[in-house]
């Protein structure tokens, strides 16, 4: 990892490549995408059958599609109790988090004569979108639970679960555990951009639902974009990301794991240090080149702090806070003295983990809080995957005969100013039906 001094013109421009990159969208891989939905679309599982057998199970058949409750069943044989007491804890603790999401519908009666409220319902059904790993060898447990469990909360009444399967066409038992301790209705093997269009438009096997969540691949992310406005989607995620604010309080080897733990994503991943301590800075680089060589994905890593990683010195904390948020990135990590001092001055991130016993993959596994998160800078507007990804809400409005004759004269002046001549006529007919005696509010 390279070191800049910040503020300088080597440092804007190495921040400019790592805040400016972008996931990587060639016209062709759209265009293979737009054709996937369109055939889903026209020919339902015959579709799916046929992209499932060509990039993923070569024998796989429409009646497979569903994985049946025996193979759901038979699959918790198949995990050691391990597993279940950490299934169990991240389970328990996700769903305390998002229970203090829950919104509810309201009413007010204010106004004289007027009723006016918001009701806060659940959409009928959401599909669960969870990447199956290398031959479903990293099966990632953590996104069933961060999809399925806020969707639960809200009160979904259709959850499904889509993941492609290995070539044998099975699904890991570990992802069939979480789906049902997550509450998932359905689970189906298939994936990439066919699932999503599944998800979208229906097949005959897989029922459409109103909201799709999860991470994916470049094709899976295409999809979510192209079918958004048909269905609900969480966000359009790029690579992952952390942010590290370091003071002289920091312990070197926790900051080289935790950048590390981002840079071994994704070579497009960016890992980021910020210190006011150049003997930190030096630190850091010395611990990162020292933890490499024992990473199982060290290639991705290093190709990761190649391009997007960098450690700046900067003239003190309160610059390092004011650049996280310009940066605004996924994951900061305030590796600070005093932590919650500074927490107070965040206004843009996907997460914030305080002090130096809080890695990010804290927030990925058992935390609570979800861990699909903003990512691009986005986070200067959008938010964490939640409740309220599953809900929407109603308005309620109510005026009695008075009331409405209250405030018709500046309804109509409004309708009228904006040229909408028959908005103003469906007040005003309803003055001219009441009698002259309608009591005033």
């Amino acid at each position: 990892m390279k070191i800049f001094s910040f503020p300088s013109a080597a440092a804007e421009k190495r921040l400019a490549a790592i805040v400016n990159r972008e996931l990587a969208v060639r016209k062709k891989d759209l265009q293979a995408v737009g054709r996937i939905i369109d055939a889903v679309r026209r020919r339902g599982d015959s579709a799916l059958v046929e992209y499932s057998r060509r990039f993923d199970a070569p024998d796989l058949t429409a009646a497979e599609i569903e994985v049946s409750p025996e193979e759901i069943a038979a699959a918790r044989s198949q995990v050691d109790q391990g597993f279940m007491r950490a299934l169990d804890r991240a389970e328990r603790q996700i769903a305390d988090f998002h229970r203090q999401q829950v919104g509810q519908s309201w009413i007010r009666t204010q106004r004289p004569g007027t009723v006016l409220g918001q009701m806060v319902n659940p959409v009928d059904a959401a599909g669960i979108y969870v990447p199956g790993g290398k031959e479903g060898k990293t099966p990632l447990v953590s996104s069933v639970l961060m999809g399925a469990i806020p969707a639960r909360i809200a009160g979904v009444r259709r959850l499904v679960m889509v993941t492609p399967p290995t070539r044998d066409g099975k699904v890991n038992p570990h992802l069939l555990v979480a789906a049902q301790k997550a509450g998932v209705d359905a689970v189906y093997r298939v994936g990439s951009a066919w699932a999503i269009a599944a998800l979208a438009y229906g097949t005959e096997t897989i029922p459409a639902v109103e909201v799709i969540v999860g991470p994916g691949n470049v094709y899976v992310t295409l999809a979510k974009k192209l079918v958004a406005g048909t269905v609900g989607i969480d966000m359009i995620a790029g690579p992952s990301e952390i942010l590290v604010i370091a003071d002289r309080s920091a312990r070197p080897a926790f900051a080289a794991a935790d950048l590390l733990s981002q840079a071994e994503h994704d070579p497009l991943a960016s890992a980021v240090l910020l210190t006011d301590s150049a003997e930190i800075a030096t630190a850091v680089v010395a611990a990162v080149k020292d933890q490499l060589p024992r990473l199982a994905r060290r290639e991705i890593a290093e190709a990761s702090l190649a391009r997007f990683g960098a450690v700046l010195i900067v003239p003190d904390i309160a610059a390092a806070v004011a650049l996280a948020n310009r940066i605004a990135p996924e994951h900061l990590e305030l590796q600070l003295e005093a932590p919650f001092d500074w927490v107070g001055r965040i206004r843009n991130a996907g997460a914030v983990f305080l002090g130096h016993f809080t890695p990010e993959p804290v927030g990925d596994y058992i935390a609570g809080p979800n861990h699909v998160l903003p990512t691009a800078g986005t986070a200067r507007f959008s938010s964490a995957l939640c409740v309220d990804h599953f809900t929407k809400k109603t308005s309620l409005i109510h005026y009695s005969p008075a009331a409405l004759q209250a405030e018709a004269r500046d309804i109509i002046r409004l309708a009228e100013t904006e040229g909408l001549g028959a908005h103003a006529n469906a007040v005003r007919v309803r003055l001219e039906s009441q009698p002259a005696d309608t009591p005033s509010p």
